[in-house]
């Protein structure tokens, strides 16, 4: 029984956003001619509505560890990536609109990538390589100009809760290249929203957000071997079961 609650209350989680998915690509195509800030404003209303079902219907809740780091500049956030979940969460909680590094492609999905394409995010050419990486630090700085937030999930992909995976150094390299304070992130959505299931699991979710990490005096191999070694660290602290041994 307690199976088949987790699937019913999973399923009308995935018809809702669905069906809010539809009717707020119109709405940011409507409000699409508003200044950048109002625009991003209205599209992050749908971020807020999607953490709201997901906490009411499948009892995902959450709670933030350390928002007094977070400093009033531009900042590259880097984070540990288990879930679509903190996607979603962190465009509509941080304090500053974020920009997303991500493949080009996710613009073709139909109404979720049209509201996307109203933001100013960094899409890369995976295919590039070099020549993509060369786009993001164009393209980054001027968002941080701008007082946006970049953020980078350096694994790459979601992570199976309790394992971690090869810490790409494109995050470090952008900061290096723009002088850019950094910001590691920990969190453990997966125990609620495990990649690639559809089955949403009830739970408290903790987002821990890290002391600042200045880029002066490292090079981009130490900046990212101390991110990774304080995301990892922190994933110990708020998921000591996953970790045990």
């Amino acid at each position: 029984m307690h199976r088949f609650t987790l699937f019913v209350r999973s399923l009308v989680f995935t018809i809702l956003v669905t069906l809010l998915t539809i009717v707020w690509a119109f709405v940011c195509m409507l409000v699409s001619p508003l200044p950048y800030n109002q625009r991003y404003w209205v599209t992050a209303r749908w971020n807020v509505i999607v953490i709201w079902l997901g906490k009411v219907i499948c009892g995902m809740h959450y709670q933030v560890k350390g928002m007094e780091n977070l400093p009033d500049e531009p900042v590259i956030l880097l984070s540990k990536h288990q879930s679509a979940w903190e996607t979603i969460f962190y465009l509509m909680y941080m304090p500053r609109p974020l920009v997303f590094v991500f493949k080009k492609e996710l613009h073709y999905i139909p109404f979720f990538g049209w509201g996307l394409a109203l933001l100013r995010m960094i899409p890369i050419d995976r295919s590039k390589g070099k020549d993509a990486f060369a786009q993001v630090v164009v393209q980054g700085r001027k968002r941080l100009a701008n007082g946006q937030w970049i953020i980078m999930f350096p694994e790459g992909t979601r992570i199976p809760v309790g394992e971690k995976g090869f810490y790409k150094g494109g995050g470090a390299r952008l900061a290096a290249e723009t002088n850019t304070t950094v910001v590691p992130l920990a969190m453990n959505s997966g125990d609620c929203w495990p990649k690639n299931s559809f089955i949403k699991k009830p739970g408290l979710i903790t987002v821990s957000i890290g002391k600042p990490i200045s880029p002066e005096g490292k090079n981009p191999v130490e900046l990212m071997q101390e991110v990774e070694a304080w995301i990892e660290a922190e994933m110990r602290v708020i998921s000591p079961q996953h970790y045990q041994a």
